[in-house]
């Protein structure tokens, strides 16, 4: 393995952890077939922890990893279309885009061959080597399972403009969510566009240096029409404005991030796709050939990784269904979009990574147990755990998110959190600037207060909503926070 600057995780090269090794694998699109699944689980059990992690943008993690992987170890993966075919570029972030592209009934346009087109592109540039590790790209075809809402330095998101299917480029500038730049690119433009950016980036930025910039601060710093101007003029064609859109992204779609899960129609006519729940994005390596066996037998031999840490089984015949399931369930996993762990997020934790001040993984994994036998929800709720500030896990909005802190106490220092609600947009909160996880609710509450806490209040927002299809971010920010804590203190 290599050595390199890039403080993000790789595949070619070694990035220590608390836990040991730490190898990330890119997953253009996050597909992968049945082969590379083997591959790959083969590695998660020969040199690490037995089991792989989904990431936030639809990477695999392998942890635990007792020593670097071998060179013809990487050249096999390398052989089956895993990783870069140039380990230079392999360190840029991974590419996104809606996990159902292809398959999506109300898609406008199927984005896998523009993922497939930029990583192709990556791979033939060497001087890419110098952008930024999180120099990141996302595609949205305009489907019900939207990725608009991602984090990512650029997105080229579908519209349909005069019954003509065009990409809006909308850009992070600075700590802003995406805005619409009032660009609008043909299909076979987007990937000329995306080179543009990044060679304007590297023309702009120290490549060598070991802190890059993010784009979105090379943004900030000079002036979005100012960068524009200059990609521009780098591209073979004039570009097209329309006015720009009142809303951050093109044609979001609320909830989008959970209807992925459960079972699905395809526009395939007579095939489905399966979402099937992940508990905090991890998987053991028997339950990825598991699954990989089932995509072989009854699907397309594929596997579609998601943003939201969990993984589509597609093309699978009306007929096949039952028994589909039934061996999912028979390898414990579950495809419930109401299961408690279908929205339940946290970051490696202290066993992980010494940034993070408390077990949020096995802390998740205790409350979502205890949460499981005493809550019943409808429709998931986001809980996010984050061992620090950074929020690594999940850089969007959440309905509860809990930050890790010590506690001390008689000489002792105790496991706590403090609990935020939603994300403070259109709450009846007024006065300062909302916080970075949204209003706080709770300060310094202890770990064995936790489960009891979250379930109260779950209880509380299941009873008091308004209609069934409230969500827990609109029930919290009809409230005052000072109502809300006496709300959630009525069930004991």
């Amino acid at each position: 393995m290599l050595s390199g600057f890039s403080l993000c995780p790789g595949l070619f090269y070694d990035t220590p952890a608390q836990d040991g090794i730490l190898s990330r694998i890119r997953i253009p699109g996050g597909i992968l077939d049945s082969k590379q699944c083997h591959a790959i689980a083969d590695i998660a059990d020969n040199y690490g922890g037995g089991y792989v992690d989904v990431t936030n943008r639809a990477n695999l993690q392998i942890r635990e990893l007792l020593s670097g992987i071998s060179s013809q170890v990487l050249e096999g993966l390398q052989n089956i279309g895993v990783g870069s075919r140039n380990f230079a570029v392999d360190h840029i972030r991974n590419i996104m885009t809606s996990p159902t592209a292809g398959i999506d009934r109300q898609e406008l346009m199927d984005t896998r061959p523009l993922v497939k087109e930029w990583d192709n592109y990556i791979a033939a540039h060497p001087a890419l080597s110098g952008l930024s590790a999180k120099f990141s790209v996302g595609f949205d075809g305009g489907g019900a399972v939207s990725v608009c809402d991602r984090p990512n330095d650029a997105l080229f998101a579908a519209v349909l403009i005069e019954g003509k299917v065009y990409f809006r480029l909308c850009l992070s500038v600075g700590v802003k969510p995406l805005i619409d730049t009032g660009i609008v690119l043909l299909p076979d433009q987007c990937v000329s566009v995306c080179g543009s950016l990044a060679e304007v980036y590297l023309g702009h930025t120290n490549s060598t240096g070991r802190r890059k910039l993010r784009l979105r601060e090379l943004l900030n710093n000079w002036g979005c029409e100012n960068y524009l101007q200059e990609v521009e003029q780098g591209l073979p064609f004039k570009i097209i404005r329309q006015p720009k859109l009142d809303k951050t992204t093109p044609e979001k779609r609320l909830n989008c991030q959970y209807q992925h899960l459960g079972i699905h129609p395809q526009r395939q006519q007579g095939l489905y796709y399966i979402g099937v729940v992940l508990p905090l994005g991890r998987l053991e390596s028997r339950q990825f050939r598991g699954l990989a066996d089932l995509a072989t037998q009854f699907g397309s031999s594929t596997l579609r990784l998601t943003p939201w840490q969990n993984l589509l089984l597609t093309d699978i015949p009306e007929r096949s269904l039952t028994q589909v399931k039934n061996k999912i369930t028979g390898l414990k996993l579950d495809f419930s979009p109401s299961n408690i762990n279908s929205a339940l997020v946290a970051c490696s934790g202290n066993k992980g990574c010494a940034a993070s001040a408390t077990d949020t993984k096995g802390d998740a994994l205790t409350l979502a147990k205890y949460l499981e036998t005493h809550v019943n929800l409808h429709h998931p709720v986001h809980i996010h755990l984050t061992g620090c500030q950074k929020s690594c896990a999940h850089h969007g909005n959440n309905d509860i998110t809990l930050l890790a802190v010590n506690l001390e106490s008689d000489n002792e220092t105790l496991a706590a959190y403090h609990i935020y609600i939603g994300d403070g947009l259109g709450s009846v909160a007024t006065g300062d600037s909302q916080e970075k996880f949204g209003r706080q609710l709770y300060q310094y509450v202890t770990l064995a207060e936790v489960p009891i806490l979250l379930a109260q209040m779950l209880q509380v927002y299941q009873v008091k909503r308004q209609n069934p299809h409230e969500s827990f971010g609109e029930f919290v920010n009809r409230y005052e926070i000072t109502q809300l804590q006496s709300l959630f203190s009525l069930v004991k």
